[in-house]
């Protein structure tokens, strides 16, 4: 399974030849108002995602060197980790949440926590910029499978710094071997095994919150309304694990899209017919918040148009599947089990 921004890629391409579905979204992506775009941002249910990791303590004192198995099949050669450069926002989340963010010198743009915020950015776009890794003097890049270009990450290799690429998020069952994996290789096993315990513990207590029975169908759009991009997820957006933890069922799972994205059309929306809608809240915010999302065609004639029944989490943390999926989920299920939802 791709990574998010990856997957999207390939979507994009049909939704380019949809020219008429995109113009008739157009014009509810410039119709955001200043109430709209509160309403992307501040759901009925008080329950979000904090914008802080939360470190073990104490911090763990790497046992260096150690040679470990990158995701690529090479063995890679970890010597120092006293510089540290994570090329996406999970693993910079994981790092921090180690307690080894006074180690990592750089962030990615998806990395978007308050303890990264600072530091400099070396990629343009989501692409790495070898040059300005390499600037920075890094003992340790760590990489998603998915990060590119290749050139980019062969020219550091290159120079000599060991790379150490990490399996792609695919779901829930991945926050435990991600956090394992960047945790060997900065030669802190044993905090990696009680982050992952925290983590997982975190996360079954959360379900366990989980009202049973009622089992609503959600669709998870992508949504970018400043360039007509409107796409359901299917079998491989990567929202299903999510969604499925929630209590719920991947509505455009089951209505037969087994890609990972699909042009949003009303025929698509009619088979899904979804009870909520999950979204990104900047995807939400683009196409002006709840009230141009269902201004969209055939939003409005779905379960959750109705209702108004949507379910928006900060793009950043939605699908990392790291060290904050427990909150993550809890403001899933408190907004979708919530009296008023997002309405």
């Amino acid at each position: 399974m791709r990574p998010l921004r990856t997957r999207l890629a390939g979507a994009l391409l049909s939704v380019l030849a949809l020219t008429l579905t995109a113009a008739g979204c157009q014009g509810s992506s410039r119709a955001a108002s200043d109430t709209a775009s509160r309403a992307a941002t501040e759901p009925a249910v008080e329950r979000s995602v904090t914008n802080r990791v939360e470190p073990l303590s104490p911090s763990p004192e790497p046992r260096l060197p150690v040679t470990v198995r990158s995701a690529d099949g090479t063995r890679v050669t970890v010597e120092d980790a006293e510089r540290v450069v994570p090329l996406s926002g999970s693993l910079s989340e994981i790092v921090f949440t180690l307690g080894l963010g006074d180690r990592v010198v750089a962030r990615d743009v998806t990395a978007t926590f308050e303890q990264a915020a600072g530091l400099p950015l070396v990629t343009r776009g989501h692409d790495v910029s070898a040059e300005s890794v390499l600037s920075l003097g890094p003992d340790l890049v760590l990489a998603e499978t998915s990060t590119g270009p290749q050139e980019a990450v062969d020219q550091i290799r290159a120079a000599g710094v060991p790379v150490l690429f990490v399996e792609a998020a695919k779901g829930l069952a991945d926050v435990g071997p991600r956090i394992r994996a960047v945790a060997d290789a900065l030669g802190v096993p044993a905090a990696g095994r009680e982050l992952t315990r925290r983590s997982e513990q975190r996360i079954e207590a959360v379900r366990e919150e989980v009202p049973h029975g009622e089992e609503p169908r959600v669709a998870f759009l992508y949504l970018r309304g400043s360039a007509s991009v409107y796409l359901i997820g299917g079998g491989e957006s990567g929202a299903g694990s999510l969604i499925e933890a929630a209590g719920a069922v991947d509505a455009g799972a089951a209505s037969g899209l087994t890609k990972d994205f699909t042009a949003l059309t009303s025929e698509a929306l009619a088979a899904a017919a979804p009870d909520a809608i999950l979204v990104m809240s900047k995807g939400l915010e683009s196409v002006g918040g709840v009230d141009g999302l269902v201004k969209i065609p055939g939003v409005a004639q779905t379960p959750a148009g109705m209702d108004r029944r949507v379910v928006s989490v900060e793009d950043g943390v939605l699908l990392t599947y790291g060290p904050r999926t427990d909150q993550v989920l809890g403001s899933v299920v408190a907004q979708l089990y919530g009296e008023d939802g997002a309405r």
